[in-house]
């Protein structure tokens, strides 16, 4: 989860620079088909796709429906969001994640976890509005970050449901079923918007940045949550989230957007605080 805050940090970043350039839909059909096909290859070397793996594939189209709503509603918001803004927003994951995965696992919250979680949002938050008090207190939302937040909810529900729809298939076999219907629901809903982009306009960096959502952003963290959701309970997997607006800071800053002031490192404190809370070994009661 670790790596996986660092990837998606970098998608913000690298998304804001193309999202006007291409339609969401397409984008996020065109990059998941290729990774699909990655995706596919590697478990056909591997654990292969039996067909058992596949039964009660509504499993497969709930989750693929869910994640390609989140993707879609990224680069929808950033359209008109700043890749800082968007990850203040992708900072109320964890909460919404401990939420469902209550309601739908019953995955209990110990009073330190839910003090953890505020506690992180805050100093995530912070980081976000880079250390200044009355930027934080106004918390001002635009159309891309409640575009974007709707996105988060059903991250939040794709990261529970996945634990519980899983019945022992392979990782890459099950990835592979989930990526498929997500593509399949974007071409029958998009497929007009992926044959309408300008694909040809696209600059050479356009192509790399695509690359990257492709590889890392898409093949990678899609890896890294499904390893990590059967493994972890559903507030503590999102936990990470709250290191995102610091890897965007960074990347900004790599990009050349400018160093944050030094105060900016005070939040950044205190999300590691709340990540050593959160991952502290601790059964509810």
């Amino acid at each position: 989860m670790l790596s996986f805050s660092f990837l998606v940090g970098g998608s913000f970043s690298f998304g804001s620079l193309i999202a006007n350039k291409i339609d969401p839909v397409a984008l996020t059909a065109v990059r998941f088909s290729i990774a699909t096909v990655i995706i596919g290859i590697a478990a056909l070397m591997g654990s292969g796709m039996k067909r058992s793996y596949y039964r009660a594939p509504w499993r497969y189209i709930v989750l693929g429906g869910l994640f390609a709503s989140y993707f879609v509603l990224m680069f929808e918001g950033l359209k008109t969001a700043s890749p800082v803004s968007t990850a203040a927003v992708f900072t109320l994951t964890p909460v919404l994640s401990a939420i469902f995965g209550w309601l739908l696992m019953r995955q209990a919250t110990t009073q330190r976890m839910v003090v953890a979680l505020v506690f992180g949002g805050v100093g995530a938050l912070w980081v976000i509005f880079r250390a200044d008090l009355s930027a934080f207190l106004a918390f001002e939302i635009g159309r891309g970050e409640k575009v974007f937040f709707v996105g988060c909810v059903a991250h939040a529900i794709f990261t529970p449901l996945v634990a519980r729809f899983n019945r022992g298939e392979p990782a890459l076999a099950f990835n592979f079923g989930v990526m498929s219907a997500m593509v399949l629901l974007l071409l029958v809903f998009g497929g007009s918007a992926v044959l309408s982009a300008d694909w040809g306009s696209l600059l050479l960096t356009d192509w790399l940045i695509i690359a990257y959502l492709i590889i890392f952003a898409s093949t990678v963290t899609f890896l890294l949550l499904r390893f990590a959701s059967l493994r972890l309970p559903s507030a503590k997997v999102m936990a990470y989230t709250y290191l995102t607006p610091s890897w965007v800071i960074g990347w900004e800053v790599l990009l050349g957007n400018g160093a944050p002031q030094p105060m900016i490192f005070v939040g950044v404190g205190v999300t590691m605080v709340a990540l050593w809370m959160l991952l502290k070994n601790e059964h509810a009661a």
